[in-house]
């Protein structure tokens, strides 16, 4: 399977469905599928749709139409096999009489999975990749965890402050970091930030683009139980006395996946209370030589006692650098 190209191409066009609808779909997972013939041309492709819509599997189904019979479903995850607002997906599979299913990672829902038992009972071919493809690993940690995925985002400078002695902080990086920023507010559920900052910046916590609003807006939270500014309570931002309730309080409205934008205060009670996923640090190619940190006063008091971080990725913004790092297990 890995090795046959079409699967791989497959594969890579059901991943770029999924970051397509990543931050919509919670708290389902964004999957991605596409249905090959069975002359293994892709014939349809599609995403999972907004709670109560269809499947990622439905929706390339519905688009390849009988191309699908006798041909090959590749889906991110395994299919489910749980009739809750839709029908299972390994149900519809069957119906369309596609012949193999190959998935990246199983289905760790103890309700929604077995949908790759269910098709090999009835004579499909399955095959599993055992992969966790990149818009799946915030809800996949999610799961396992019983709490929302969480992302701890700052920018800082080459000798590691977020802001000068004077406080100024706007702006350390530069455009192109900061589109990045609103594109990845646009994929997920909420975002966080400390009382501080909310007096501080008095920040809209919108994922904007050139000419606008992405679609989707992430939901704006406040963590701490000093007052906000008027315009926040009028705008609907939620407010929490701490992370541990905020967390639970997402988890329960749906919410998988959360962005914390600061700041140190906020940075280091989370980190301190160990409920960092991963951490997106932007770095700015500039020196102050002094200022403040990403948090605000010590997590540990000796180097052998710090955590490391295992880097996911690296992304040139234009003068800026992205880093990407997730813990382990």
């Amino acid at each position: 399977m890995h090795g046959d190209p079409a699967i791989t191409r497959a594969l890579d066009l059901a991943v770029a469905a999924s970051w397509e609808v990543k931050g919509t779909t919670s708290p389902n997972p964004p999957v991605g599928a596409v249905i090959l013939s069975p002359h293994g041309e892709v014939a349809g492709v599609g995403a999972t749709q907004p709670p109560g819509g269809p499947h990622a599997e439905v929706m390339a189904l519905a688009q390849g139409g009988s191309a699908a019979h006798g041909g090959t479903a590749v889906v991110t995850l395994e299919p489910c096999n749980h009739t809750g607002r839709t029908g299972p997906c390994s149900h519809a599979l069957l119906a369309a009489g596609v012949s193999r299913v190959i998935y990246a990672h199983p289905d760790p829902g103890k309700k929604e999975g077995g949908g790759a038992a269910y098709l090999r009972q009835h004579g499909v071919e399955v095959g599993c990749l055992d992969t966790a493809v990149a818009p799946l690993r915030p809800w996949l940690r999610a799961v396992a965890k019983g709490r929302p995925h969480v992302t701890l985002k700052f920018a800082q400078t080459l000798d590691g402050f977020t802001a000068a002695l004077d406080g100024s902080s706007q702006w350390i990086t530069g455009d192109q970091a900061r589109a990045w920023v609103h594109r990845d507010r646009s994929q997920r559920d909420a975002i966080l930030i400390g009382t501080g900052t909310a007096w501080a910046d008095r920040p809209a916590l919108t994922a904007r683009h050139a000419t606008g609003l992405y679609p989707h807006q992430p939901r704006r939270v406040v963590i701490g139980r000093r007052e906000l500014p008027d315009y926040m309570y009028e705008q609907g931002f939620e407010q929490y006395p701490g992370i541990e309730q905020a967390l639970a309080a997402l988890w329960e409205k749906g919410d998988r996946d959360v962005l914390i934008e600061g700041g140190a205060g906020l940075a280091r009670s989370v980190l301190a209370a160990d409920e960092v996923d991963a951490i997106h640090a932007y770095l700015a190619p500039v020196l102050l030589g002094g200022g403040l940190g990403v948090v605000d006063k010590p997590l540990v008091d000796t180097l052998s006692a710090a955590r490391r971080w295992h880097t996911r990725a690296v992304r040139r913004l234009g003068p800026d650098t992205l880093i990407e790092m997730e813990r382990g297990s």
